[in-house]
């Protein structure tokens, strides 16, 4: 039987999570798109409940994930900052090591 395992990261002064899978998904699509309404398009959520997930997380941080540019003959665009494709990037690589090492300890244990 393999498990998996659900990981978040929460700041250390709150219980609140600032980046789980859901998040992770939101900057992943908005790094890919460069737009926050395809971002939310993609996911099925709506462009307020996408905005208000990344605005959630970045007060929680203290530092922006992403940055707009409004406007323009090809519209607006939106990217990660160079803080959000960084926390986007540990995240990833942590949750790649977390899983790895608790599938490895499941393998041990007998049930």
């Amino acid at each position: 039987m393999r498990f998996k395992c659900k990981i978040w990261i929460t700041a250390e002064e709150s219980e609140e999570a600032v980046i789980g899978k859901g998040r992770a998904a939101l900057l992943r699509a908005i790094k890919e798109h460069n737009s926050l309404k395809k971002a939310a398009d993609e996911l099925n959520m709506s462009y307020r409940a996408a905005w208000g997930k990344i605005r959630k997380a970045e007060r929680r941080l203290g530092y922006k994930l992403i940055q707009t540019q409004t406007g323009g003959i090809g519209g607006g665009e939106t990217s990660l900052t160079s803080e959000g494709l960084e926390l986007l990037e540990k995240y990833d690589l942590f949750v790649e090591k977390v899983s790895e090492f608790a599938n490895n300890l499941f393998d041990k244990v007998e049930f």
